[in-house]
């Protein structure tokens, strides 16, 4: 019993290796492997990038055949043990995606195929636009910034500025989907100039947005108009009353402090002034009644009584008038009678 069992397992062996034998009495081949030896996955267009496919322990000649989704690219047989190789040009998106290769003797009907290698197209990242569903605020209030590139192989990373200071960590999108942030409108500096760039794979390229600028809203300019209006019409006011004072105030103070800085001097001159106009007026009216020699005499006269005196004898010299003679002798008949 224990001969049969040792038998029937030797003819299970044995008829496992017959089935990995071809016709031609060779082992059929393995699954060949599939590597990248030139260039990357990620792919620009006019890139060379080449594979190698290898079975290994094979047998040569071997055939080796490269396909792109199934689809039969190149043909390569190879008589010794060294890997074939399938240099290929990306020159449209339709290069780029999914490749196996498969292994196989000239003269068998089966074949072994590799592991897959996928290949994506990069494509340079388009100009970014930067939006928001508002474009009004007023303090105090949340917004919202959105950036989005239409065009350039994913992923995509975007950065949020305002001026030129970065505003938020950078974000990377996995989706064509447009990045987002949220601000808070906190004082009048919120309201200044935002862009945002956005850069992929793809070497060397990064694009920057259009400017976007959150303005105040029209309540919020409402109630800010009275209060400049006001302070434009105080501002006014004290210029007007600055210039009216000027006139009526300033100029007359001025003089006031002029004059009192020379006041003996200038009170002692106007008295004698003055002094001198009165005599000037009682000189001419004297000089009605008096010769020129005794208007002479009162000129060079000094004082009031000195004054009075010649005035008494200019009046002693005048000849008494006839009409009033009468007239005073009338009037003392009268009185007697």
């Amino acid at each position: 019993m224990f001969f049969l069992t040792i038998l029937l397992f030797s003819y299970s062996h044995m008829s496992q290796q017959i089935q990995k034998t071809t016709a031609n009495g060779k082992e059929m081949v393995s699954n060949p492997k599939l590597e990248l030896v030139q260039g990357t996955l990620n792919v620009v267009m006019k890139q060379n990038v080449t594979l190698s496919c290898l079975s290994e322990p094979g047998y040569p000649p071997v055939r080796y055949t490269l396909f792109k989704h199934n689809q039969q690219v190149s043909v390569f047989n190879r008589s010794d043990l060294s890997p074939a190789l399938f240099t290929l040009t990306i020159s449209s998106a339709s290069d780029v995606g999914e490749y196996k290769c498969k292994a196989e003797y000239n003269n068998s009907s089966g074949g072994k195929y590799s592991n897959s290698l996928t290949f994506t197209l990069l494509e340079p990242i388009s100009k970014p636009v930067l939006s928001s569903p508002t474009s009004q605020a007023k303090k105090g209030q949340n917004v919202t910034l959105s950036c989005f590139s239409e065009n350039g192989s994913l992923p995509i990373t975007y950065l949020f500025f305002k001026g030129t200071q970065n505003i938020s960590p950078q974000k990377t999108m996995q989706k064509r989907k447009a990045a987002v942030i949220f601000l808070f409108i906190n004082s009048l500096s919120d309201f200044g100039t935002y862009k945002c760039k956005a850069n992929n794979s793809f070497p060397n390229i990064t694009k920057y947005s259009n400017a976007f600028n959150f303005t105040l809203a029209a309540e919020e300019r409402s109630h800010s108009q009275p209060l400049i209006i006001s302070l434009g019409l105080i501002l006014l006011l004290l210029i007007i009353g600055f210039a009216l004072a000027i006139p009526f105030f300033l100029i007359p103070l001025y003089k006031a402090k002029k004059f009192k800085s020379s006041r003996p001097s200038t009170g002692l001159i106007s008295r004698v002034n003055a002094e001198e106009c009165e005599n000037e007026v009682i000189y001419s009216e004297i000089g009605k009644f008096l010769s020129p020699p005794a208007v002479r005499q009162v000129c060079s006269g000094t004082g009031r009584g000195h004054l009075l005196t010649l005035l008494a004898e200019a009046l002693s010299e005048i000849p008494p008038n006839p009409y009033l003679a009468s007239s005073d002798s009338h009037t003392a008949k009268t009185a007697a009678g």
